[in-house]
């Protein structure tokens, strides 16, 4: 999640290609979708929600993916998260 909420997509992408959970919840932002998301760092949403992130997972300090990116006025994320 760290990875995630700072924008580090290669080290995002490391920790999914060695097997991370995609949908662990760690901390105030739930879990790396809605931290990505909060950011609003569109290439790590991409690449999470093609490792099969769960756009509804519930937790953190906004609920889920789709209000993180809301609340914090992500348009392009909010497309994405709905497509």
């Amino acid at each position: 999640q760290v990875g995630s909420l700072h924008g580090h997509e290669q080290i995002v992408k490391l920790l999914l290609n060695s097997g991370a959970d995609v949908n662990a919840q760690v901390g105030i932002y739930g879990n790396a979708l809605q931290a990505a998301s909060s950011k609003g760092h569109k290439q790590i949403v991409k690449l999470l929600l093609n490792k099969g992130a769960d756009v509804n997972a519930q937790g953190g300090k906004y609920g889920n993916a789709l209000q993180a990116a809301l609340y914090k006025g992500h348009e392009q994320i909010v497309k994405l998260l709905l497509n």
